[in-house]
């Protein structure tokens, strides 16, 4: 019968060195983790009228159903910006567009 190794690893190491192996599974976290973090920073009421998230090349494109709240948005993208890579816990996102 085989013996395996005595050593074990947690599966957060595991599943780090899987991400830091792989950009392309590192690009798919990274926006979705994006998508949530506006979710959860803007809450719910901003969210239910947000009918898109996508981040691509440092840049976070939000597609919002009301033009008021994208106007009102739009004076504040800097903070946005400030409080989404906070919650992310690295800086990811550069530029907010609004559309």
């Amino acid at each position: 019968m085989a013996k395996r190794k005595a050593e074990h690893e947690s599966l957060g190491e595991v599943l780090k060195e899987i991400f830091s192996s792989s950009s392309k599974l590192r690009k798919g976290m990274r926006e979705v983790s994006t998508r949530e973090a506006w979710h959860e920073v803007m809450g719910s009421a901003i969210s239910k009228y947000t009918t898109e998230v996508l981040f691509q090349r440092e840049t976070l494109y939000v597609k919002l159903s009301s033009s008021v709240l994208r106007e009102e948005l739009s004076y504040g993208k800097e903070k946005i910006i400030n409080l989404l890579n906070e919650h992310l816990g690295e800086t990811l996102i550069k530029k907010l567009v609004l559309r």
